[in-house]
């Protein structure tokens, strides 16, 4: 019974770990700082235009906490009084880090966040999350 339970420990954390967050920008693109980060993923700054994975991928939500020290939820509430107000739009949901990268990659005023892990030179990190 032990055993079974370690297993299974082990495949879920095995399941969620990943190498942190990188927020990526493109190469010719300013450096920026966590407070940046955060306020262009908060609709404050619109320097850049924000790109989000989708919200079935399990590194948004960790994003949003780290990022911004708001829950998803909170996140999402914080959206709806912008677009309401006519203030802002939310960032554009991709499909995937690959898209993200892609699109970072091919235009300097996209920021985004992906695995470090997917990280290659056709992007520029701009903060780690870990």
């Amino acid at each position: 019974m032990k055993r079974i339970m370690l297993l299974i420990a082990s495949a879920l954390l095995a399941a969620n770990a990943h190498a942190g967050i990188a927020v990526v920008v493109n190469p010719a693109a300013a450096d920026l700082t966590s407070d940046q980060v955060a306020a262009i993923y908060l609709g404050k700054d619109k320097s850049f235009s924000p790109l989000d994975l989708p919200a079935s991928d399990a590194i948004r939500a960790d994003f949003y906490q780290k990022a911004t020290g708001r829950s998803l939820s909170q996140v999402k509430a914080t959206w709806s009084r912008l677009m309401f107000s006519g203030k802002a739009q939310p960032p554009e949901e991709l499909p995937d880090a690959a898209s993200v990268k892609q699109a970072v990659a091919g235009d300097a005023k996209a920021i985004g966040y992906i695995d470090a892990a997917a990280v290659d030179g056709s992007v520029k990190v701009v903060l780690t999350l870990d």
